[in-house]
């Protein structure tokens, strides 16, 4: 493959000055909390999954990934929106504490109000998916592409609404876990059906659809401007399935987790009363 391009503009270094800021941030907060004995300590399995947000937005955003998929090839585009939209919100949910989420998102009463309103799960649900497909209408695609700060901006607020659309799943914070898990599990569910019909429309497409990809040379010998269109809109709908098939699987078995220790517990319980019939003095004279 030829040059495409120079190291500034395959890697953003700004970027990953912003990301290796943000790390730090946060693990002086996790330092500082963790050693706070009224707070809730931050587990290391919560820090390695923030780590990996970062790292994987880094790669969607920072890396080639970005710099061919906005000049080249679709099916990157494409993979960079499932890296950035359904993987690190993910991650980025379960690495923060519920103390750190209400510092910043729950002291000011504007944002704190905002916040809770958006992250209703029918709002949440149907905000991202909206937006989403509005995104991939080729109009609206082709006029952002053409407009760096406009498509900067969409993709920001894309961003927001797909940590909006996590967060009824991976609530950090037990006061606004509005879904019990068989709701949570119907969730993910709608999500899936309310995604695929932009994948479709990209997959079943029979001619190039954007504009912007009509006219490149693709840097990869036999793929055609089609076959990397459809290629996308595949990469989107089974790495998708994917996320959301072990979401599903991880709210599943941690909901059966938690079921069959409240039952051990209560089994635990009245195997005590039966051992114990008034109150430990069963053996009293």
């Amino acid at each position: 493959m030829n040059q495409i391009g120079g190291f500034f503009e395959l890697w953003n270094p700004v970027l990953l000055l912003v990301v290796i800021v943000v790390g730090y941030v946060y693990s002086r907060l996790v330092a500082k909390g963790n050693g706070n004995s009224t707070d809730e300590s931050v587990s290391g399995t919560q820090q390695l999954s923030f780590y990996f947000g970062l790292a994987l937005f880094y790669i969607g955003q920072g890396s080639p990934i970005n710099f061919l998929g906005h000049h080249y090839l679709f099916s990157m585009h494409m993979l960079q929106q499932t890296l950035l939209y359904l993987t690190v919100p993910i991650f980025i949910w379960i690495g923060l504490p519920a103390w750190m989420v209400r510092a910043l998102l729950l002291k000011n009463s504007i944002i704190r109000g905002l916040f809770s309103f958006l992250t209703r799960p029918l709002i949440a649900l149907f905000l991202f998916n909206m937006l989403f497909s509005i995104y991939h209408m080729p109009f609206i695609m082709d006029g952002l592409m053409r407009h760096e700060w406009l498509q900067l901006g969409y993709h920001t607020v894309l961003l927001i609404s797909a940590f909006v659309m996590w967060f009824p799943v991976f609530c950090p914070i037990p006061e606004m876990n509005r879904l019990s898990e068989l709701k949570k599990l119907a969730y993910i569910f709608g999500n899936g059906v309310l995604l695929t019909p932009a994948c479709a429309l990209i997959i079943f497409a029979d001619t190039v659809i954007y504009d912007m990809y009509t006219n490149v040379t693709i840097p990869f010998a036999h793929l055609s401007t089609l076959d990397d269109q459809q290629l996308g809109g595949v990469i989107m709908k089974v790495l998708q399935e994917v996320i959301y098939g072990g979401t599903l699987a991880y709210i599943f078995f941690r909901w059966y987790r938690r079921e069959r220790n409240e039952e051990e517990d209560l089994d635990a319980i009245h195997t005590h009363d039966n051992m114990n019939p008034q109150g430990g003095n069963w053996n009293r004279a």
